[in-house]
């Protein structure tokens, strides 16, 4: 393995639309979400250090998850895992591991990856990943992972690339623009042109070119960053954390330096993605029985009368009967009960507001 790769998860998000499985006590990239064993940052960190030095491998998370990170990770060295003491969104946290990955190694070429995306054929990411590894580690530019389209999907953002590639790496492809969350008409343009891809906020760079293109882009935040310089890796580092990245602004990397560099390419990859971003996608990532009915984490507690298209994930010592039910979610955890129609779960947001103003925070 190459000692300048390293991979940066990020673990800081609190999950609210898998609510009441997932809480800000627990998020849901800790929880095992679709019942196989591992939780969702477990299997991200297994897929890893496959192909880096297991050493080389950081945690981004909020401060109050230190303690479940090294618990699921077995990791010992604090280093590792950067306590946010704020939540500002990902452009901070992305320029403050790059400053701190710099300062630890300036040949650093790293992997930037969420903790809670489900990834269904591992050897074919891996191998993307190392061939976004090897360009990025031989070009200055700043590499992003396109997942090509299987449906006009409204609920992603989408990457525009053009025709040009990347010298000596054909495979990548300079990105024209970015584009937010269509309607559904436009999601059918995208996916008919052939010429967008969904962003699945996956980023591979050296740090020279990242942390460039923030002093080009984003001057200020990267000055927070450089006033750290000496700090980094020593026992002064958690006070000046403490002290400067509050003080930060809230703003995503997207925003901050992938819609305004000219540096950027997008590598198309079809490795079986999903953010699992709500209920309705684990169902459609879940074996389903002959009525369409999705169990988690298994049928032994559930018994179904003239029910479909149902999910229901409820612990295993509940005992649940449903009869005439169709197209809904049941979810239990928390000593609270969730019941949604499928259609209607984009609302658990609004859900979850309500429940923090009628039933308290400890509920949330």
């Amino acid at each position: 393995m190459n000692k300048d790769h390293y991979v940066v998860i990020m673990a800081g998000g609190v999950g609210s639309r898998f609510w009441p499985v997932s809480r800000t006590s627990l998020p849901k990239q800790f929880i095992d979400v679709l019942g196989l064993g591992k939780t969702l940052i477990q299997s991200t960190y297994d897929r890893f250090k496959q192909i880096v030095p297991e050493e080389n491998i950081y945690v981004l998370t909020n401060h109050k998850y230190v303690g479940l990170v090294k618990e699921q990770l077995g990791i010992n060295d604090d280093n590792r895992i950067i306590g946010e003491p704020a939540m500002r969104n990902t452009a901070p946290c992305i320029a403050y591991a790059c400053h701190k990955l710099e300062s630890l190694n300036p040949n650093a070429t790293l992997v930037i990856a969420p903790s809670d995306h489900l990834i269904q054929d591992t050897e074919r990411f891996l191998a993307d990943i190392k061939a976004s590894l090897e360009a990025a580690e031989n070009s200055d530019v700043l590499i992003t992972l396109g997942i090509k389209p299987s449906r006009p999907d409204t609920g992603y953002g989408y990457i525009q690339k053009g025709d040009d590639d990347l010298a000596n790496f054909s495979d990548f492809k300079k990105v024209i623009s970015f584009r937010e969350k269509p309607v559904l008409q436009v999601a059918q343009e995208y996916v008919r042109s052939g010429n967008y891809l969904w962003n699945a906020g996956i980023f591979v760079w050296n740090v020279k070119a990242i942390l460039s293109e923030l002093q080009q882009y984003e001057s200020a935040l990267n000055a927070v960053f450089l006033a750290g310089k000496g700090k980094y890796n020593t026992q002064d580092e958690d006070e000046f954390l403490q002290t400067y990245y509050p003080t930060c602004e809230n703003i995503s990397i997207d925003y901050a330096i992938m819609e305004k560099s000219e540096l950027v390419y997008v590598l198309p990859v079809d490795f079986g993605w999903s953010d699992l971003g709500t209920w309705t996608s684990v169902y459609g990532l879940s074996p389903r029985d002959t009525e369409g009915n999705v169990l988690i984490p298994d049928a032994k507690n559930v018994i179904l009368y003239n029910s479909s298209n149902c999910m229901v994930n409820v612990p295993s010592y509940k005992k649940v009967v449903l009869k005439n039910l169709h197209n809904y979610i049941v979810v239990e955890a928390n000593d609270t009960l969730l019941i949604c129609p499928i259609d209607s779960e984009q609302e658990v947001k609004q859900v979850v507001a309500d429940a923090a103003k009628q039933f308290g925070e400890n509920y949330i």
